[in-house]
């Protein structure tokens, strides 16, 4: 199946890229941050550092510490996320590198940097799960993970010791617990392993099991910015500017919906058809909402149909207006680009038989009902009353995929 993982300017502008391990970052004035991404009280190792020490509550509903690894020959340290693609993309080579090396002493613990509370919902478009301690089960349950996943959200005090610029962010130590490597997996932030062209952290392990010095001890890091607690505020200025933007309303027939379920875009489109006197339509209406705005990075709207009658416009207009059903940024410019405008409409015409066959013809005719159009117009996700949040969500991610891919532009 086709995924439409197009990169965006906005998700580009969570990675960070071309930061050594070994540089100082200078405090930017007036924040808590410094140049680099991390907080003014944080850390970054050197080469030959000790690791820093940590007692964090794993996945296992243990306390895991750096004593509990001593007994192995090299420790990897590595910071992870359940959210970014970059980190997604990376698990599907450190999970078979971490079997295949733990045999010759090698253990690996990975650790969630993240607070949920510094993440905004457009930043969760490549996964189903935040990156609460909860989720964590979840999401390392689905991709196997064979070693510990400990949380770091509440106090991020680790992530500060050891300077986590992002996920994935890799540390290597010998047996004596000093850095010996840090940076990346290797140098591709795509699923596909023919990508890699560069093994660093494989290389790095099999140098120091050799007894040899590290080649290349430090790498640039490229993932997703860590989500550090003080970001909160960041999240409170995307919602309000959220809410601020205008919402948009448009007359619509059957030959305009015909149109839409042709889906010429390259975006997967969602189409709820509603009314403000359907209670089941408006109960779930934040969840779809709430989606849409999850996956404003990707390639993905949603479009609302309603079928007030079209006397009641000013009364459904109140309604979009409290749900803040507005594009995002990135998919007004798109629109405009296309000659088009609104995402909502109020259908016009006196039966309701001509929607049926211009939408779906499958369509018993109840409302709530909700349709997921591919480009050139395939449904792949229906559903005829009220939706499963959870269950939408989970189609609509199944369809877009978890990873960035090449070619993608914007």
């Amino acid at each position: 199946m086709n995924k439409l993982t197009h990169i965006t300017l906005a998700a580009l502008l969570a990675i960070a890229v071309a930061l050594s391990a070994s540089a100082q970052p200078a405090k930017k004035k007036g924040t808590g941050i410094v140049s680099g991404g991390l907080p003014a009280d944080a850390k970054t190792l050197k080469l030959g550092d000790p690791a820093p020490d940590f007692r964090l509550l794993g996945i296992d509903g243990k306390h895991h510490t750096l004593a509990d690894y001593k007994a192995a020959k090299l420790l990897m340290v590595i910071f992870l996320s359940n959210h970014c693609p970059v980190s997604h993309a990376a698990e599907t080579r450190l999970i078979p590198l971490a079997r295949e090396f733990k045999p010759q002493g090698l253990e690996v613990v990975a650790i969630n940097p993240n607070s949920p509370e510094g993440i905004r919902i457009d930043e969760l478009g490549y996964s189903k799960y935040n990156d609460s301690y909860e989720e964590m089960k979840l999401y390392a349950r689905e991709i196997g993970f064979p070693f510990p996943y400990l949380y770091d959200g509440d106090t991020q005090v680790t992530a500060k010791a050891y300077g986590c610029l992002a996920t994935p962010h890799v540390f290597i130590f010998d047996q004596e617990r000093k850095l010996r490597y840090v940076g990346r997996v290797d140098d591709s932030r795509y699923e596909d392993p023919k990508s890699v062209t560069s093994h660093d952290a494989r290389n790095a392990i099999v140098e120091l099991l050799a007894g040899r010095p590290v080649t290349k001890p430090t790498t640039t890091v490229m993932g997703c910015s860590t989500k550090w607690n003080s970001k909160r505020d960041d999240v409170a200025l995307a919602d309000a500017k959220w809410k601020a933007e205008p919402v948009d309303l448009a007359t619509i027939d059957a030959d305009g919906v015909a149109q839409l379920a042709k889906n010429d875009s390259n975006r997967l489109r969602l189409i709820n058809v509603w009314a403000t006197w359907c209670a089941p339509c408006v109960a779930e209406f934040p969840s779809l909402v709430a989606l849409a705005r999850r996956l404003s990075n990707r390639d993905f709207e949603m479009i609302t149909i309603s079928l007030d009658d079209p006397k009641l416009q000013p009364q459904v207009m109140k309604f979009l207006s409290a749900q803040h059903v507005v594009p995002s940024a990135r998919l007004k410019r798109l629109l405009t680009a296309e000659g088009r405008g609104p995402i909502n409409f109020l259908y016009t015409g006196a039966s309701t038989d001509a929607l049926v066959k211009a939408l779906d013809p499958a369509w018993p005719g109840p409302l709530p009902h909700t349709v997921v159009i591919a480009p050139g117009g395939k449904i792949v996700y229906r559903h005829n009353g009220p939706v499963d949040p959870e269950e939408l969500k989970v189609a609509v991610l199944k369809y877009l995929g978890p990873y960035y891919t090449p070619g993608e532009k914007r």
